[in-house]
């Protein structure tokens, strides 16, 4: 990262995903005799959270969880930092993780949302990156073209088909988003979905769909939202969100319309807001804005500093 760049939440991280080294079994098995190395379990899309003062990943050393890595659903290589390796291990078949000594002292699984912010930067992008590959591992445990189960490979980066016959490698998957805070200059356009907790607004955003460019992406969803024309569609930043499987790719547009029309089969409500009303915001059950670990956040703070 270079320096002075501000990176999102999840993201980078600081790390050596060890591409060249997914496919050298010999070196895979030895990280994972390496007292040195340390083990990120994952049960049910949680994390395992240090207890403490302030939120941490709870690292395992690997020596401590040989039997959780004889025993885990899918083991995963997800990179090395300061010559230590990190390995994510599914344990979604335990029934209750508390009843394992070793992973009741080393904390509890909690949802990465929850705790995300408070997260070294590190951290928080080793955890979603664990939590994400988990995810890809359970959905493709057989073959889309045949049926027939498939198997993990090359250090938990790819999955194969066991027919010799058809042999189909899948490779993790990511589903494009695209997120974008609209602007007249003075004001910009949040709205909010139901579904969302009471008062949360936020920028549009939508799934890229197959055969669209990500700026067609970005204009359809602002008219099908809130019937809004778009001019000047620039790239912000993007941010791995593994809640499920997506990234999000964020950008800055300027509205060559203000007239809005709510679609409200998608969202309940929208409307223009100035960074008056933004600074002002009570955070409360009324009118909050996004999570602070969240590209959206970060779009609207950066808008909001643009404003001196």
């Amino acid at each position: 990262m270079p320096a002075g760049e501000s990176v999102n939440f999840y993201a980078g991280g600081g790390f050596d995903r060890a591409v060249r080294r997914r496919g050298d079994a010999a070196w895979v098995a030895a990280r994972l005799a390496d007292p040195a190395t340390r083990i990120l379990p994952v049960w049910r899309a949680r994390n395992l959270i240090a207890a403490g003062p302030a939120p941490a990943a709870a690292a395992l050393s690997a020596a401590a969880a040989a039997a959780l890595i004889a025993q885990a659903g899918e083991v995963a290589l997800l990179g090395v930092a300061d010559a230590v390796a990190y390995f994510a291990i599914e344990l979604s078949h335990l029934d209750e993780p508390a009843a394992v000594p070793l992973l009741a002292a080393a904390g509890e699984f909690a949802d990465l949302r929850a705790v995300g912010p408070l997260l070294e930067h590190r951290e928080g992008a080793l955890l979603a990156y664990a939590r994400g590959l988990m995810h890809w591992h359970a959905r493709h445990r057989y073959c889309g073209a045949c049926g027939n189960p498939t198997e993990s490979v090359e250090a938990g980066h790819l999955r194969r088909c066991t027919d010799p016959a058809c042999a189909l490698p899948q490779f993790p998957r990511t589903d494009p988003a695209v997120i974008v805070l609209v602007s007249d200059g003075a004001r910009i356009v949040l709205g909010r979905q139901a579904a969302w907790p009471p008062g949360m607004h936020s920028v549009l955003a939508g799934f890229v769909e197959p055969g669209e460019s990500l700026e067609d992406a970005v204009r359809r969803e602002v008219m099908e939202e809130v019937g809004v024309e778009l001019a000047d569609v620039r790239y912000h930043s993007s941010q791995p969100w593994p809640f499920p499987a997506s990234i999000m790719l964020g950008f800055t547009a300027r509205a060559a319309t203000t007239a809005l029309r709510v679609a409200q089969d998608e969202i309940e409500d929208a409307r223009w807001f100035s960074r008056a009303e933004l600074l002002a915001s009570p955070e409360d059950d009324g009118f909050r804005l996004p999570r602070r670990d969240s590209i959206a956040r970060r779009l609207i703070e950066d808008w909001l500093a643009e404003g001196g």
